[in-house]
């Protein structure tokens, strides 16, 4: 299954992310809408909120049960001190009061009585590895802030489903342990926590491991599904900005200082050169290649694409049938092992 994740307001227009949400519904069936309350991103005050207004646009010419629609509240931020809370300058967390005023605040951007499925967009502790930071240490985690617990974000995700406003609830940019943790109070606690269905983490060609290492393991067993975003890895695999000097204008790797970082200062790039040059054998495009792997691999339930212009849509939808041999990915499987995590590689 594919869905559409929407950044309208910073890379096109309004009429340019309803043009195109209006091609993937129209002409392909796509019907899962992936928002988020803090998008488009990179996120700022005077942007935020503007994918929701495409979202809304798309929707008030479809019968509402004809699309499932996820958003998403942020997680703990230090920075992020502008989202729509009842009290003005509140940094972001996922506490119980947050939770309520951001589901509130998106039912009313999107124009909708429900949302389809609701995401902690990340989480409220430190984690270590978010975003291309530096993986878990014990000393990192005592120091940073104390996190909301578990038990206080499922019960207000519990109030949200109860009173009609939400009908499913996952997690994103999670570990095992979050997983997990999630899972066995849902378990043993039906009646007060509600279950996870779903977890949206970076998945790709390029970016595997932490995912297959051991959230593989605890989704199956949980029967959590993978919403696996930036299957193009931030648009790496797509071969485009193999030559730094012409990287195009206005580009993610442009707009995002810092945040792209983990593809371009490692060994990414020697990675994506290898994944280009098997396309190029097989006579597919390298986004081709990449997404035909992620949209058919049996660890992903569904694969989240996002577009900056139609003819990139077209291309991202089309590879869907496209079928990699057995050979391919034999091929895949040995570049893999060279380069087995290439963006936390330092080059």
């Amino acid at each position: 299954m594919l869905h559409t994740q929407s950044h309208t307001g910073e890379q096109n227009t309004l009429e340019e992310g309803v043009e195109q949400l209006n091609r993937a519904f129209d002409h392909y069936g796509i019907n899962f809408l992936d928002t988020a309350e803090m998008y488009p991103v990179p996120t700022k005050a005077e942007t935020q909120g503007k994918t929701d207004a495409a979202v809304k646009m798309f929707l008030q010419n479809r019968k509402r049960e004809d699309v499932i629609v996820a958003t998403k509240v942020s997680g703990r931020s230090d920075r992020i001190d502008w989202l729509p809370r009842r009290e003005k300058g509140t940094k972001a967390a996922i506490t119980r009061e947050q939770i309520l005023d951001s589901v509130d605040a998106s039912l009313e951007r999107l124009g909708v009585d429900y949302i389809d499925l609701l995401q902690l967009h990340w989480p409220d502790r430190y984690t270590g590895g978010l975003f291309g930071a530096n993986d878990f240490l014990p000393s990192e985690y005592e120091e940073a802030a104390v996190p909301t617990e578990f038990e206080e974000q499922l019960a207000a995700l519990q109030e949200v489903v109860e009173s009609g406003k939400v009908r499913y609830v996952g997690v994103s940019n999670e570990s095992p342990y979050g997983v997990c943790a999630m899972a066995y109070l849902a378990k043993h606690f039906p009646k007060l926590y509600p279950r996870i269905v779903s977890i949206q983490n970076s998945y790709s060609l390029v970016v595997r491991k932490d995912f297959e290492a051991g959230l593989s393991e605890a989704c199956y067993h949980h029967n959590v599904g993978l919403l696996a975003y930036s299957p193009l890895a931030g648009g790496s695999l797509s071969g485009k900005y193999q030559d730094a000097d012409k990287v195009p204008d206005g580009a993610r790797f442009t707009l995002f200082p810092g945040f792209m970082d983990r593809y371009r200062n490692s060994l990414n790039s020697e990675a994506v050169d290898a994944y280009c040059k098997l396309a190029k054998e097989q006579g597919l495009s390298p986004t081709e290649l990449a997404l035909s792997w992620c949209y058919h691999r049996e660890l992903v339930a569904s694969t989240i694409i996002g577009a900056t212009t139609m003819e990139q849509l077209e291309e991202n939808l089309k590879a869907f049938d496209i079928r990699l041999e057995d050979d391919v990915h034999d091929k895949i499987k040995e570049i893999y092992k060279k380069y087995t995590d290439p963006t936390k590689a330092r080059g």
